[in-house]
């Protein structure tokens, strides 16, 4: 899950709603990791727990820098786009509801796989894959940078097709507060219709596996419609546990160092760029076409040693 796109799309009225909601998630992570380390002590990494909350109150406090580096151009160009939008569709009956549903689904998984794919989104969204053991607390650790990556845009047609502003915001919102309860272990498997088509914590144990057949899939947030449409579906094996966190672990606790690492990977990169060819890749390819880039799940390689990385997941 990833908030970041909440927080460019969201309006001023609805903050301190959404700072309530993230202690509220923060209570009920906090519960879990109780009840882990009681059933086996020592089992919990209160550290990691440690490291989220200390990524949720920098990407508070950075808040007004961050907005003032990305919002500056998002916002001009979302009110352009609904200014110049083809309806006006009200939220007053079931089709509409439904079609902003499948709209934002639709939007979200383009999003979210270009987080993983094209590498100025995974510098950002490489901080949500760091943690090495899989809670509810992971949901909530997102980074710091996400407003100067213009995520909002990725939503800027249901805008052009018709809908508000405001009904965006509170359809990403829904659709990212469901996601919270996929971050977990401990939930098995839900049937097999279930599993189908919709996003699961078997599903997104899946997203957050590090191991190469479980690398670049899974990108809904609520839905498995369109990574099956896409080819991006990859279902949990009994026999093939995901390992969590980077290929190459990310081992330290370090808030700072888990916010820009990869943004540090990929300044070291547009330094070394020799032609214009390198210097787009570097920003643009996906993570592991560069030198000093992560993988799609997060492993630094050099480029000498890089395995074939597809453009698309399976």
């Amino acid at each position: 899950m990833d908030h970041v796109v909440l927080n460019d799309l969201v309006a001023s009225d609805l903050r301190p709603w959404l700072t309530a909601l993230i202690v509220t998630l923060l209570g009920i992570a906090a519960v879990e990791g109780i009840v882990m380390s009681r059933r086996a002590p020592g089992g919990y990494d209160w550290w990691a727990f440690a490291v989220s909350i200390a990524d949720t109150v920098g990407r508070r406090l950075t808040e007004a820098v961050s907005s003032g580096l990305g919002l500056m151009l998002a916002i001009p160009l979302i009110s352009w786009v609904y200014e110049h939008r083809l309806f006006t569709i009200a939220l007053d009956t079931w089709w509409a509801f439904a079609l902003l549903f499948v709209g934002q689904e639709f939007c979200y998984y383009w999003y979210h796989r270009s987080g993983h794919r094209v590498r100025w989104f995974w510098a950002t969204h490489a901080v949500h894959h760091t943690p090495n053991q899989l809670t509810l607390a992971t949901a909530l650790r997102l980074g710091w940078t996400g407003k100067i990556t213009g995520t909002a845009l990725f939503f800027s047609p249901l805008l052009w097709l018709g809908f508000s502003p405001m009904a965006v915001t509170l359809a990403t919102t829904f659709n990212l507060i469901y996601q919270f309860w996929l971050h977990t272990t401990w939930i098995p498997k839900l049937g097999k219709t279930f599993e189908r088509w919709f996003n699961t914590p078997s599903n997104h144990r899946v997203h957050h596996g590090s191991n190469p057949e479980y690398l670049d899939c899974n990108y809904g947030g609520v839905l498995m419609v369109f990574d099956r449409l896409f080819g991006t579906y990859v279902e949990e094996r009994a026999d093939l546990p995901p390992k969590y966190g980077l290929t190459t672990p990310l081992l330290t606790y370090n808030p700072l160092r888990i916010a820009f690492h990869e943004w540090i990977n990929l300044a070291r990169d547009l330094r070394e760029a020799r032609s214009g060819r390198d210097f787009w890749r570097a920003l643009f390819a996906p993570p592991g076409a560069s030198k000093s880039a992560t993988t799609s799940e997060g492993a630094s390689l050099e480029r000498s040693s890089l395995p074939h990385q597809p453009t698309s997941a399976r």
